[in-house]
């Protein structure tokens, strides 16, 4: 595939299991806006992040034609890694592919020179092996809750993987997108989900 190609001129280091590691992110920046309305802000975006939060079909394209969008991300403060989808019932290697596109796209983007925040994702305890490989410790990190609070099952799901990504990444701070269940520990900065934003319907996950 051309895009596996493309791996070659990114100068980044490799993890045991192949994944593209990402540097250290310390931007300070607590304002986003979604890739989806990216080409369409009229405002001052200098201090103001792009996040990936929202349905995958949205993004795909920073996977395929990722040189395409450089121009326009440029304008931005920073970016958060493409929030690629990693469901329980998803097979484990479509899995681990959506995460090695996810580092990917991050290192290409570290190489020409943007700020880039790790976003962390994980499905059940069998990702822990990898979902976390390629992403810096001790860094400030962004994580989504939408649409893992709705069921006892997806929400213990997602807080033992919260409470693995603390044990293994000790993130200086958590750009956390959607509601904070209230046993997540740290240093948390919450970000307005879309539906609290804008209110109504929303086109995210």
């Amino acid at each position: 595939m051309k895009e596996l190609l493309n791996m070659e001129k990114i100068a980044c280091e490799i993890s045991s299991h192949g994944f593209p590691k990402l540097r250290t992110c310390e931007t300070d920046c607590s304002e986003f806006v979604g890739f989806n309305y990216m080409m369409n802000t009229n405002r001052d975006t200098e201090h103001v992040g792009i996040h990936f939060f929202i349905d995958d079909y949205q993004f795909e394209r920073v996977w395929r034609s990722p040189e395409r969008y450089m121009q326009s991300m440029r304008k931005f403060m920073c970016a958060m890694t493409p929030d690629f989808s990693l469901y329980v019932d998803m097979p484990e290697p479509l899995q681990m592919f959506n995460h090695y596109r996810k580092q990917w796209v991050g290192a290409y983007w570290q190489a020409n020179l943007l700020d880039v925040i790790p976003t962390v994702s994980w499905s059940d305890a069998k990702s822990f092996s990898w979902c976390f490989e390629g992403i810096p410790k001790y860094s400030q990190v962004a994580i989504s809750s939408v649409g893992t609070q709705r069921s006892t099952e997806t929400k213990r799901l997602f807080l033992r993987g919260y409470e693995k990504m603390m044990e293994i990444l000790n993130p200086t701070k958590i750009l956390f997108y959607g509601k904070v269940p209230n046993e997540c520990t740290g240093n948390i900065i919450r970000l307005e989900s879309f539906q609290e934003r804008f209110g109504g319907k929303h086109n995210g996950r």
